[in-house]
Parts: C-alpha cells; sequence; structure tokens
C-alpha cells in the first residue's frame, strides 16, 4: 500500500515538473523560431521555421540599419556598474548591520524591510523631478543610482541574514591578532560570504536588462537608450512594427546573463566548505 502512494507521488511530481517545464520553454522556443522565420510579421512564424534565415540576426549587428549594438553597450555598462556598486554597499551595510551595535539599528533594519516592499517605479514623478534638477536626466548615471539605490534595502537584509550565520568568533579571533574592522571584513567574512555575493551580483545585474519603465522616463536619446527602450521601439512604430527582429534582439539578451549565470554557479551550490578556524 505504501509502495502504490509512493509510486502515485512521485508520478504526480513529474506531471507537475514536466508542466512546469513545457510552460516555461513553449513561450522560449516561440521566441527563438520566430527570430529565424523570414518577415516582419508574426502572424505567419512558427516554432520551427520552413525557410529559416539568419537575416535579422545580422541587420541587429549591421550599424546602418541598427542601434542594437550601442544599446547593448549601453545596457552591459549600466550592470555593470549597477552591480559592482550595489554589492560593494550592500556588502558594507550589511557588516555593520551584522558586526556592531549603534543606535537606529532596529529601525534601520525594519526601514529595509518596509522599502523593499516598495518598488522604484511607485517614485517615477519624484525620480525624474530629481533627476531635472541634478541635470542627470538622459544620463546613464542617473539610471545607476536608481538601481543601486533600489537594490540596497532587499539585498542588505539577504546579506545580513548571511552574515549572521558566520561565526563571530572568527572576528575575535582575528582581533586577538591584531587585524582591524576593514581587514575582518575583506579576508575573513566576505570569503566567507562568496555564495551570497553571487546571488546579489546576479540580481543586480539582471534588474537593468529587464527593466523598462525607470529607463524609458529617464533616458530620451535613441544613441542612450538600453536594450528594452530600444527594443521596444521597434514594435512601438505604426509603420514600423519589426516583429521577427524585436524576436532576434530579445533572444541575445539571454546571452550576458546566462554566462554570468554559468560563471557564478558553482558558489550557488557551495555552502562553506573551508573551514575558518585556527590551527
Amino acid at each position: 500500500m505504501k509502495n502504490k502512494q509512493r509510486a502515485l507521488q512521485l508520478t504526480f511530481s513529474y506531471i507537475v515538473i514536466l508542466a512546469m517545464i513545457a510552460i516555461i520553454l513553449y513561450p522560449i522556443l516561440w521566441i527563438v523560431g520566430s527570430s529565424f522565420n523570414p518577415g516582419n510579421s508574426l502572424s505567419g512564424s512558427s516554432i520551427i521555421p520552413e525557410n529559416a534565415t539568419l537575416k535579422h540576426y545580422k541587420e541587429l549587428f549591421d550599424p546602418a540599419q541598427s542601434d542594437y549594438l550601442i544599446w547593448y553597450w549601453n545596457t552591459i555598462k549600466i550592470c555593470v556598474l549597477t552591480m559592482l556598486l550595489s554589492v560593494a554597499l550592500v556588502c558594507m551595510t550589511a557588516y555593520s548591520f551584522s558586526r556592531f551595535r549603534f543606535v537606529g539599528r532596529k529601525n534601520g533594519l525594519m526601514t529595509f524591510l518596509i522599502l523593499q516592499m516598495i518598488p522604484n517605479f511607485a517614485a517615477l514623478i519624484a525620480i525624474y523631478a530629481l533627476a531635472n534638477l541634478t541635470g542627470l536626466l538622459d544620463t546613464h548615471l542617473a539610471l545607476i543610482l536608481v538601481y543601486t539605490g533600489g537594490a540596497i534595502p532587499m539585498n542588505t537584509y539577504l546579506m545580513k541574514g548571511y552574515l549572521d550565520t558566520i561565526p563571530k568568533e572568527l572576528d575575535e579571533s582575528a582581533r586577538m591578532d591584531g587585524a582591524g574592522n576593514m581587514r575582518i571584513f575583506w579576508q575573513i567574512v566576505m570569503p566567507l560570504a562568496k555564495p551570497m555575493i553571487a546571488v546579489i551580483c546576479l540580481f543586480t545585474f539582471i534588474t537593468p536588462f529587464t527593466d523598462f519603465i525607470l529607463a524609458r522616463i529617464l533616458l530620451r536619446s535613441e544613441d542612450k537608450f538600453t536594450l528594452a527602450v530600444g527594443l521596444y521601439e521597434m514594435i512601438a512604430d505604426q509603420f514600423g512594427n519589426e516583429f521577427t527582429l524585436f524576436a532576434a534582439g530579445s533572444v541575445l539578451i539571454a546571452v550576458p546573463i546566462s554566462l554570468l549565470f554559468l560563471s557564478l554557479q558553482k558558489y550557488f551550490v557551495t555552502g562553506l566548505t573551508a573551514g575558518g578556524t585556527k590551527g
């Protein structure tokens, strides 16, 4: 009887997993297939195109026909700078909340918890007005600062929780040997926090790739567009709806994200395998 119940549970689990895989893969296969279809319309496209062509990909990489490479470079630049700045600020902020006791510590953590529930686009008017007043409108610096600020609350909370699991005895042992807070932070705590740092790197790198609203509000010049805004313009024009070209551009967005994920994958699955105790 128990064996039958286990078999039924296992079968049901496989059915759910297969259904989820189908739901996830179906739109991906459609967008990939559409990128190889000739023409501009999606109405005649199919998952497996009969007359597959690389025309749309060639057009994207032709500066005379498209600004795609400029948009790609803009997005990569914003993503990398946002990731580096966010990781640096989040790590230092989380270390302070985890290792030090100061006035307003609990209220600060509660404020971070509340702020992470409010998306950036909820303050669009304020962000636009502030960028206009500071002369940062239509600049990539404005987007980098907004993305970095938006990443701090949630990621600080995640990092702080992870740092709390690292024994404080390691800090005390290092202080006995004459190490200061910066050396403890950089040489002891951060190497042990690599799995969480990898997660934060991935989150903060993906955000500029997937965001459209903030970039559309702050950026005005076509040569400063990000991929999200540039691809939208391809299908927004009433007389220039290039959906298959849009599909090809969408497929290429996954390349840097996939490369970053694969390069950091080992940190997602490894725990704290190296001991930090003194011999």
